[in-house]
């Protein structure tokens, strides 16, 4: 059974930083690319950042670009989202996926598992 385990959200002040960890188990980790999306209330799912399965590729949405900095360690089947200066609208809930295609990493549809998601609410 696959499982992917975030943790790390919380409440953190604008400016703050956060680092978001997701753990995969029962699942080929380091074959795969791993992607963070976030949902804020009443919006759609959004891709935010994307690995390649050797950490030589990475992918950036462009509202955190130079503010969020993705990472994996293959041998403890984990991927990280460091956070810094945090926003407003950076709060929603952040997933993390797991796919086994390196064509469209920022869609949705190509990520074949998720995580149930961690809340990172940031304050004024």
């Amino acid at each position: 059974q696959v499982q992917l385990v975030e943790s790390g959200g919380g409440l953190v002040q604008a400016g703050g930083s956060l680092r978001l960890s997701c753990v995969v188990s029962g699942h080929t980790f380091s074959s795969d690319v791993m992607g963070w999306f976030r949902q804020a209330p009443g919006k759609e799912r959004e891709f935010v950042a994307a690995i390649s399965w050797s950490g030589g590729s990475t992918w950036y949405a462009e509202f955190v670009k130079g503010r969020f900095t993705i990472s994996r360690d293959n041998a403890k089947n984990t991927v990280y989202l460091q956070m810094y200066s945090l926003k407003r609208e950076d709060t929603a809930v952040y997933y993390c996926a797991a796919s086994n295609t390196t064509v469209v990493v920022t869609s949705p549809g190509v990520y074949d598992y998720w995580g149930q998601g961690t809340q990172v609410t940031v304050s004024s």
